[in-house]
């Protein structure tokens, strides 16, 4: 399918050549989520409009584009731009490059002129980003800078004040320092990007002159594939679990036939030093929140034994799932989705036999089979440049996702001594704090609201701007949820967003996280609704539903819960309405509702 040469390592020559026949496959598919972008270049962005698009589409986004004029990134935002203003874009990117630094410190500058120059450099950038959160409820994705072409004062260059790589060091530090405190501002970092793909090839000088250009036009693709996966960061479609084969991807060898002492891991030869490279690797992500999984083709007890070799930097501590069985690849990740209670398009599979790679990606669909060589050297680079894991951000949730999903597991092989469902939801011991809005989990309320898609009644999605000022607006009742039991705390795991009309609530937004579904939080969710409505005054509920390919399980939610449907059109919308009545009964009888 044309679709896969947009799968990392791609062919960039390729993708340029047949990008029109690439397009027309990707289109044939109906399930697009529609974004406005504004590219707003210092140079020539037409080709990489076009290719960004079709990242986008191959990631089930169909972008809607403003162009800027060639050069005009400053002026469209600065002044007045009512086609901007009524475009009114989701995202805006600005594709600035070092060709956009208006001036570089000269050899005769004082230190105080140099530091004049950077701050009136800085204080540029910083009144367009000042002008869009003013003017706009817009994401904004703002590159940083490559290095210069050229070091006038060769390796000084960087160490001295006056020398141009310095110069751009410090404005992508006060860049990055801009985007750690900002709700809404993304860097692109093209500073590495260029570094990766080659400085000397990064510059092509003859397509600047000709066509300005900023970089090659065979980095276009690199340059549009990292983007895509900062908008799909954004909109909650990164990965989020890894499932590792075993011989010969975590460790060099076959564990039962070469034994403990016969696979390769440590110092002592060269793929034995790859193999702990990639597992030290792999570690990192752990540490930063990507679950891990196993799914190997072992004896189960021979499997474990591996990871009990004393350079085994992974420990089985580490995994929240481990399968390994004689039964086929695909049928065991199934299970391990199922025990983690994840969708099958947050995995990536991982395996050096590509007849393996081949059945798991032909019968599972979502997930991602990165195309790993023999070569172990090459492990890192395929996953870490395959931007499965892109974040925009790190919550405290983020980096204990690891414990949450393990202490689901051992749910899940709990509920399985039950005959009766709701005798093993008591032996929970669940409790659950249901408040307003809380600027401590404001980031995580937001995460959510981006990357939540099964119980999610509405789908519709949020800034962190955008939750702060509801959270501000008495004309909102909002509530989080965040569950605890016996097995450990699960963290904020639901959102309800409601506007108050009059004597009328309105719930724009209900979702739960998928890792807490059929626990009854949604019944102890509306009865604090509920109780939160009869306090301001209101008589009566309305409920919506927008269905999605992923949200059906949501369809009827609202009649289970006593609403009645009011209106409903051909493609399956609902309107739900509850009248309030003074002998409501709560629903909830399993769940402890803190105070």
């Amino acid at each position: 399918m044309m679709e896969n040469l947009l799968n990392y390592p791609f062919d960039a020559h390729l993708i340029l050549r047949k990008k029109r026949a690439i397009k027309r496959s990707l289109l044939q598919n109906s399930d697009f989520t529609e974004k406005k972008i504004a590219i707003l270049g210092g140079s020539t962005t037409a080709e990489i409009k076009e290719i960004f698009e079709l990242f986008l589409l191959n990631e089930n986004i169909k972008p809607i584009f403003y162009e800027s004029s060639y050069n005009r990134y400053y002026e469209d935002i600065v002044f007045d731009n009512p086609q901007l203003r009524d475009f009114a874009p989701d995202i805006i990117y600005i594709h600035t490059t070092s060709v956009n630094i208006t001036s570089f410190p000269r050899v005769q500058d004082t230190s105080a002129e140099i530091d004049r120059l950077f701050q009136e450099e800085l204080d540029r950038f910083r009144q367009l980003w000042q002008q869009i959160e003013k003017m706009y409820q817009s994401v904004v994705i703002q590159n940083n800078f490559e290095l210069p072409y050229a070091r006038t004062l060769g390796n000084l260059d960087v160490t001295d004040l006056h020398g141009s790589t310095n110069f751009i060091q410090r404005l992508n530090q006060a860049f990055a320092d801009h985007a750690r405190q900002s709700t809404n501002f993304h860097l692109h970092d093209i500073n590495y990007l260029s570094s990766w793909f080659g400085l000397e090839k990064w510059y092509d000088k003859s397509l600047w002159y000709t066509s300005k250009y900023a970089l090659n036009y065979q980095a276009i693709p690199l340059l549009a594939y990292s983007l895509t996966s900062i908008v799909k960061s954004i909109h909650g479609k990164s990965k989020k679990c890894l499932v590792l084969d075993l011989d010969n991807t975590l460790w060099g060898g076959v564990i039962g036939d070469d034994g403990l002492d016969g696979i390769q891991l440590g110092k002592e030869t060269p793929s034995a030093e790859a193999f702990s490279d990639f597992q030290q690797y792999i570690k990192k992500l752990k540490d930063r929140g990507i679950i891990l999984a196993v799914c190997s083709k072992n004896d189960p007890q021979t499997a474990r034994r591996g990871f009990e070799h004393p350079d085994s930097i992974l420990s089985l501590d580490d995994f929240s799932a481990f399968q390994a069985n004689w039964e086929s690849k695909d049928q065991n990740i199934l299970s391990i989705a199922q025990s983690l209670n994840i969708g099958l398009d947050s995995l990536v599979f991982l395996d050096d036999n590509p007849a393996e790679r081949n059945i798991v990606s032909s019968q599972i669909p979502g997930i991602a089979v990165p195309d790993i060589t023999e070569d172990v050297s090459r492990y890192i680079a395929v996953l870490d440049k395959g931007n499965y894991f892109n974040t925009t951000s790190l919550s405290q949730d983020d980096l204990q996702r690891h414990r949450y999903y393990a202490e689901n597991v051992r749910r899940f092989e709990t509920q399985a001594r039950f005959r009766n469902y709701d005798d093993y939801l008591r032996s929970l011991e669940m409790e659950i704090e249901i408040k307003p809005f809380a600027s401590l989990y404001l980031e995580r309320i937001t995460q959510l609201t981006n990357k939540t898609n099964q119980f999610n009644l509405t789908t519709r999605r949020y800034t962190l701007a955008e939750i702060e000022a509801i959270a501000r607006d008495p004309y909102y009742i909002t509530l989080y949820a965040r569950l605890r039991d016996k097995f450990g705390d699960n963290g904020v795991i639901s959102v309800l967003i409601a506007a108050v009309k009059g004597r009328e609530l309105h719930i724009d937004l209900w979702l739960m996280s998928c890792r807490v579904l059929k626990r009854n939080v949604e019944l102890a969710l509306m009865d604090s609704l509920l109780q939160y409505a009869q306090d301001k005054g209101i008589d009566s509920i309305f409920g919506y539903y927008y269905p999605t390919p992923k949200n059906d399980m949501v369809r009827s939610l609202y009649g289970e819960m006593g609403f009645k449907q009011i209106s409903s059109n051909e493609k399956g919308a609902a309107v739900w309405a509850c009248v309030i009545s003074q002998n409501y009964q709560k629903k909830n009888q399993l769940i402890k509702v803190l105070a």
